[in-house]
């Protein structure tokens, strides 16, 4: 037996794929299927079942194009009903794998169709728990995404998911190891350990949600509270990964066609396409495309993606480092955004060499910024998230997180100059782009954002530490 947690960072997403005596099943896999044939070419193993704990929010699964390369059946857990066939299993049902078993145990809360998947191995023994968004290391899956498909009330859902870790999970042995759908910067949990792997001891002793003593009132009260509005493109996912999708191939293929520079002004005009431009934040804030909108590849690229843009039938079009094009293009597929047009050929450099007109962003040191900002008069605003402000910030500053900035857009007075960082300039530069492809240019963006500002004489409130301020 092998099981493989196959983890993707800027997702903060798990994947798994587990192998016994000639047989394999993958767990949650993601939209891009060859990690996984290469894999069981390698073995030379035949893909049995593609289990799916539920309908995933926050990626677009692999389940389909991955079921017509291998021929395995998609196994949802009871309540699932999408578009397309599969097996709808029953709660306890045990599907074999090579010589071990792995028994669908229905876990709603998260949402009605969650399904954990328990491993017994060969020797008949309670080995592994894939418990997708029901069970996080340290945290549970928040209750609220499912309240319109299901009918029912966040406090509703997180009841039911009380009962479910506690009839379903809380009674497994203490040894059994804990396999979870994602880690630490996912939005389908509050406050996920950066860990990936557990045991059920180990959650019941340290994760708030499984306390021994814990009532329902008290469970659905912690599990609720100070949750954050989901992303914007969460629902459409959903209907993706129940309703089937364009192959990934067909997908990369329209990515990766090469525009020109001499056309591609055009072609984004034609198309209402979104400049999509994914270079680091220093590159981009020294010269870039008027109306770019910049979301770094090398960050938390694609929920960012989701984040801002939202509407994944958006058409886009790409300026990346040359090379890295097929890259991006698949990570945007990950989360649905499927209308990329094509990308700049030869990247920013070629329109450069073209001639053809630039803007820049006024990107300032932490020192300068120490320099230049006074405290309750000059405008500082911060765009990191709600607990990092809370537990340590700027004096005097405005929180104005990134993920809300068409909501406080409009509130910025364009003649008056501001100051704009975050923790260390990759989100800052989300903001930056947004704020002057919509016409404001008169404020500072800080390099290094808020940890380089830490190590200036610039006063700042006391530190508090982020976990109390999420408790």
């Amino acid at each position: 037996m092998k099981i493989e947690q196959i983890y993707t960072g800027c997702l903060a997403q798990g994947a798994y794929y587990i192998t016994s005596r000639g047989e394999a099943a993958i767990i949650d896999p993601l939209r891009e299927t060859k990690p996984y044939t290469d894999r069981l070419d390698k073995d030379g193993v035949a893909l049995k079942y593609i289990f799916e704990t539920h309908f995933h929010a926050d990626f677009v699964s692999g389940h389909l194009d991955l079921s017509r390369k291998t021929g395995a059946p998609v196994v949802y857990g009871p309540n699932a009903n999408p578009d397309f066939d599969f097996i709808s299993a029953e709660d306890n049902q045990v599907f074999p794998v090579g010589d071990i078993k792995i028994k669908v145990l229905h876990t709603p809360g998260h949402t009605m169709e969650s399904t954990s998947y328990l491993l017994i191995d060969e020797n008949g023994k309670e080995h592994a728990l894939f418990s997708g968004d029901t069970l996080f290391i340290g945290d549970v899956g928040r209750p609220d995404l499912a309240q319109k498909a299901a009918s029912m009330t966040q406090d509703q859902l997180a009841a039911t998911l009380y009962h479910s870790l506690r009839t379903k999970i809380m009674t497994l042995p203490d040894d059994v190891i804990v396999y979870p759908a994602h880690g630490a910067g996912s939005a389908c949990g509050k406050n996920m350990s950066k860990e990936t792997v557990s045991t059920i001891g180990e959650q019941k002793a340290n994760n708030y949600a499984l306390r021994a003593n814990m009532t329902e009132a008290e469970f659905i009260k912690e599990v609720t509270d100070g949750l954050l509005p989901p992303p914007s493109y969460f629902g459409a996912n959903v209907a993706m990964n129940k309703s089937g999708i364009d192959s990934f191939e067909k997908v990369l293929h329209n990515g990766l066609r090469a525009i020109h520079a001499n056309e591609f002004e055009a072609v984004a005009e034609e198309t209402g396409a979104l400049i999509l431009d994914t270079r680091k934040s220093g590159d981009f804030a020294k010269g870039y495309i008027p109306q770019s909108v910049n979301i770094g590849i090398s960050g938390d690229f694609a929920p960012w993606v989701g984040a801002l843009i939202g509407d994944v039938k958006q058409p886009i079009v790409l300026v990346t480092d040359p090379g890295l094009e097929e890259e991006t293009v698949t990570r945007l597929a990950r989360v649905g955004f499927d209308h990329v047009i094509g990308h700049l050929k030869g990247g920013f450099e070629a329109w450069q060499q073209a001639g053809f007109e630039t803007e820049t962003v006024n990107r300032i040191t932490a020192e300068d910024f120490a320099n230049q900002v006074k405290i309750g008069e000059s405008k500082v605003i911060d765009v990191r998230k709600p607990s990092e402000y809370e537990a340590e910030h700027v004096a005097e500053a405005y929180s104005r997180p990134l993920a809300a900035i068409n909501d406080w857009i409009k509130d910025i007075n364009p003649d008056e100059h501001f100051f704009l960082h975050c923790a260390g300039g990759y989100r800052s530069m989300m903001a930056a782009s947004i704020l002057q492809a919509r016409g404001y240019h008169n404020f500072s963006e800080v390099d290094g954002g808020f940890n380089a500002i830490a190590k200036t004489s610039v006063p700042r409130t006391d530190f508090v530490c982020q976990s109390k301020v999420l408790q």
